[in-house]
């Protein structure tokens, strides 16, 4: 099992490149890249351009059709590992919960994706993928079809739904990301009252 993380989105909430906000003292995708590591797993992570993040420490992918979207990242990682499978998640996610991404990571086995699944919808970027996705990927991608969701249907897929969530994240802090101020600022506020 290899990790990808992917940081090749603009941003355009934001408005600055939030891989590289600050909380807790250090930079989003540097405690995402911690977080990982306690997994043992070899981390990759998907940027859109070579100059895009300082020396993470980590190996760097460059997405192969930049400012396309979060499907891209995935096939640019998936293309570039070894392991049949990889845990991909995003760069703006400081709660991950290691004991929930262990147990989508163990019911991979036989399934081409693994992706919990919320009220509010699936969780792509919290998701276990195969390499099995590569080839409808790349259909999609000339077709021009961006969505992970609409892949979905053509996939083995495993849904990891709320009873098994909670049993390790009841209140779902593994699925907050960074897209406006108000997420920042909640995420510092977070940190500081709980440091999950």
């Amino acid at each position: 099992m290899t990790s990808i993380v992917l940081a090749g989105g603009k941003s355009l909430r934001l408005g600055r490149e939030k891989a590289l906000e600050e909380i807790g003292g250090r930079s989003l995708i540097e405690r995402v890249i911690e977080r990982l590591s306690l997994l043992g797993n070899e981390i990759i992570v998907v940027t859109s351009s070579s100059d895009q993040l300082p020396d993470l420490g980590v190996k760097r992918v460059i997405d192969s059709y930049p400012g396309k979207g979060n499907l891209v990242g995935i096939y640019s990682g998936l293309k570039e590992v070894a392991s049949s499978h990889s845990l991909v998640v995003g760069c703006d996610m400081p709660f991950l919960n290691i004991d929930l991404l262990r147990y989508i990571m163990e019911l991979s086995p036989g399934f081409d994706v693994v992706i919990p699944r919320v009220d509010e919808g699936v969780e792509p970027l919290h998701a276990v993928y195969s390499k099995n996705c590569l080839a409808p990927i790349e259909v999609y991608l000339r077709e021009g079809r961006l969505k992970i969701f609409d892949l979905l249907p053509e996939l083995k897929v495993r849904y990891v739904d709320n009873a098994e969530i909670e049993r390790f994240d009841p209140r779902h802090l593994s699925f907050f990301n960074i897209n406006s101020e108000a997420n920042l600022e909640w995420a510092r506020i977070l940190l500081e009252r709980e440091a999950p």
